[in-house]
């Protein structure tokens, strides 16, 4: 049988390159005679580059401004004159010297993404992918544009430069559902902190409005932060960060020459159906008669929506290990051991119809 490793990366615990070969090896120390065929994903996120990396461009290093202005090494890839950027190289929470804090969540910085364009820029790149998720920041984009010279500045450099915000997000910029709200608790901002970025961030929308870009209200505004809006008022558009990963990685010609598809995220709830990277996934692979099993840190959903999702079995890390603390203290381990379980359920005909480990 001819199995794909195609994870997500599991919040800070595991990248998608490690949970997909932690996987692996469970399986294979079961069913020795299966054939691997090893693909991490990424929805645009952290592990964007690594997973992009694994397949094509080369990869470059550029040393920018952190979330807090320190210094660090981030990498980006060059395909051609297609550039890929990943914001949380720049401003991602892991960065971070300590857990997020209120402070931290009023200070942090989108500088270093800003630093990243100018650097593709520079290279020849006629067009710039940016993949959004798991930044420490929330200033609307602010500081990218600052570190391009200004709205005006940016724009112009910007010309003739197709600019693509690689995300699956598609909260607005302000108001209940927006970047400060949704997503700065997150990110360690208190109410006290929520309510100035949503103020800093309603200032910085009716800046761009003045110029011309009325885009605070967009969906994927708010994604990363609100970087999603800068690079909106700079010409950009929007992808799903699933697809373009999914496209580049040959992900649908791989589906057509497997029997099962492994799958995986950090946490697998509601949000996950809403076209998240494991969904589209199951999605893909249903066309093509391909079953789906989801090894997630923990699982939320019930039989119903898992069927109505095209997934065929859906297994908690967490129910497995027997606690959230050891699926997450010992997580590429426990990953293993759970692959490992479920490869020993799993006959050639066809997968094992429990849904839950």
């Amino acid at each position: 049988m001819r199995v794909m490793i195609a994870p997500d990366s599991f919040g800070d615990t595991l990248t998608a390159a490690d949970a997909a070969h932690a996987i692996a090896r469970g399986w294979t120390s079961v069913r020795q005679q299966d054939e691997l065929e090893i693909a991490p994903q990424s929805d645009g996120g952290p592990g964007f580059v690594e997973v992009l990396a694994s397949r094509i461009g080369t990869v470059q290093v550029a040393d920018v401004d952190g979330p807090l202005g320190t210094a660090v090494r981030a990498r980006w890839l060059l395909d051609g004159t297609a550039a890929y950027i990943e914001s949380a190289q720049a401003c991602g929470l892991h960065l971070l010297d300590d857990p997020p804090s209120p402070q931290s969540a009023s200070k942090a910085s989108s500088y270093g993404v800003g630093q990243l364009i100018d650097a593709a820029i520079g290279s020849g790149a006629r067009t710039i992918f940016v993949g959004l998720g798991g930044s420490s920041c929330t200033d609307g984009g602010r500081a990218l544009i600052r570190a391009l010279g200004g709205l005006g500045s940016a724009a112009a450099r910007l010309s003739g430069i197709d600019l693509v915000a690689a995300s699956d997000v598609e909260n607005p910029l302000l108001g209940e559902w927006g970047a400060a709200r949704v997503f700065g608790p997150q990110k360690g901002a208190d109410a006290d902190t929520v309510d100035r970025l949503e103020e800093l961030n309603t200032d910085w929308a009716a800046v761009l409005s003045a110029a011309g870009h009325d885009v605070a209200n967009r969906p994927g505004a708010g994604a990363a932060g609100g970087i999603g809006a800068a690079l909106f008022a700079l010409g950009g558009t929007q992808q799903p960060g699933a697809v373009v990963v999914a496209d580049r990685t040959g992900q649908q010609e791989l589906l057509e020459t497997v029997d099962l598809v492994l799958t995986g995220e950090g946490k697998f709830d509601s949000q996950s159906l809403r076209g998240k990277l494991v969904t589209r996934i199951a999605a893909a692979g249903g066309a093509t008669g391909v079953e789906t099993i989801v090894l997630a840190g923990q699982v939320t959903l019930t039989e119903d929506e898992l069927a109505s999702a095209g997934i065929e079995a859906a297994h908690s890390i967490s129910e497995f290990a027997g606690s959230v603390e050891l699926a997450m203290s010992d997580a590429a381990n426990q990953l293993e051991l759970l692959a490992a379980h479920i490869a020993g359920g799993v006959a050639d005909s066809g997968v094992n119809p429990r849904r839950r480990a």
